[in-house]
């Protein structure tokens, strides 16, 4: 009996030390891992941040920035022997200590007789037709300085950005119903080159450089302000496409371009642009008419030359009637909308470059460009 009690004594013993040392290696496992993650926590310890905002709506619209240039808006009603032949809108731009100017497009006033300005509170007044150009599509009308209340604050086409909010002012379809209509979008794009007929064709003779917005343009819309979110004029509603499947592509003359003619117009200066002195065709018109087959032309676009009238730049630099305009100042010239869009960049005493395709071959010449056209 003594033999086993001292047995279970052992036993009981080596149970304590091995619990005791268990324990002991407990705590000093959980100090030194305590240690290692108070001095270097990174690799045990991830942080996550939650982080909330709260956003509040304060957009209100644009009306502050309407309200600034809404009085300046007018619309421009254009009458042939006393009967109103069309309406537009347009803006008034300048005032002095006599006069006050008003911007809008050629075409609202073309072919009138006497043109008319309708302020927003109803007063319509008679104007003078300072100047007018076709191929800019730009008119200035000037009225007596205290018949107007506001005058529009111009801003910059060039400082703006694709994406920015931009609005229109004006009349669309009818001159009294729908005065006054303010239609919102962005600045879908700068410097786009846009076909316009300057003779009421389908046929496109003219290119403009141009502003795209998708803010909706109508019919009457035509002359009015394409203005910023400052309240800032940066462009000349002039046209929109008006096409099966195209929606929200409406395009303004940019207002640096527009005030470049409006000051000449002001003065009762003219618009001098260049000339070559060509009569010509689209190839493909050409190829219409015969004046050549697809069996003697070795190039696919171009502008056909059918005449070249006497002592002209063209006839001096060496162009010919039969001759191709392929390209001008190293740009390929596609048709003759192009062409005079390029020749128009220039003014009357610059050399431009041609290059035209002739029997078989291109050759380059140099034009000087000494007369204004007619």
């Amino acid at each position: 009996m003594e033999v086993k009690n001292e047995k279970r004594e052992k036993k009981g013993l080596t149970a304590a030390k091995l619990f005791l040392v268990g324990v002991i290696m407990f705590f000093v496992g959980a100090g030194t891992l305590y240690a290692i993650m108070y001095f270097n926590p990174a690799p045990f310890v991830k942080t996550i941040t939650e982080e909330t905002r709260n956003v509040t709506v304060t957009d209100t619209g644009i009306a502050d920035a309407v309200e600034k240039i809404y009085d300046a808006v007018v619309v421009v009603k254009t009458y042939y022997n006393n009967q109103l032949y069309a309406t537009g809108t347009g803006f008034v731009y300048k005032k002095d200590d006599n006069l006050a100017y008003i911007l809008t497009n050629n075409h609202v006033i073309e072919d009138g007789t006497s043109i008319t300005v309708e302020f927003t509170d109803g007063r319509e007044i008679d104007t003078t037709v300072e100047g007018s150009d076709t191929y800019s599509d730009i008119a200035v009308l000037s009225l007596d300085a205290n018949e107007v209340t506001a005058v529009a604050e111009m801003g910059s086409s060039e400082d703006a950005r694709v994406g920015d909010t931009v609005f229109t002012v004006g009349a669309p379809i009818d001159s009294s119903t729908y005065s006054g209509t303010v239609t919102r979008g962005i600045l879908s794009g700068k410097n786009r080159l846009v076909g316009v007929s300057t003779q009421n064709s389908y046929t496109s003779d003219m290119m403009m450089s141009v502003l795209q917005t998708d803010a909706a343009i109508n019919s009457g819309n035509s002359g009015g302000p394409l203005v910023n979110a400052n309240g800032e004029v940066i462009g000349i509603t002039s046209l929109k496409l008006a096409t099966e499947g195209v929606e929200g592509m409406g395009f303004a003359i940019p207002i640096e371009t527009a005030l470049s003619y409006a000051e000449k117009l002001e003065n009762g200066e003219s618009i001098e642009r260049p000339s070559l002195g060509i009569e010509m065709l689209n190839l493909v018109d050409a190829l219409r008419a015969n004046y050549l087959t697809l069996n003697n032309i070795g190039v696919t676009s171009g502008v056909y030359v059918t005449k070249v009238t006497s002592e002209s730049p063209a006839e001096a630099g060496g162009i010919e009637a039969g001759d191709i305009i392929t390209a001008v100042d190293g740009k390929e010239v596609s048709d003759l909308a192009y062409l005079r869009y390029l020749l128009y960049n220039h003014s009357v005493g610059d050399t431009m470059e041609v290059t035209v395709y002739r029997d078989g071959s291109s050759r380059d010449l140099t034009i000087h460009l000494t007369q204004k056209a007619s």
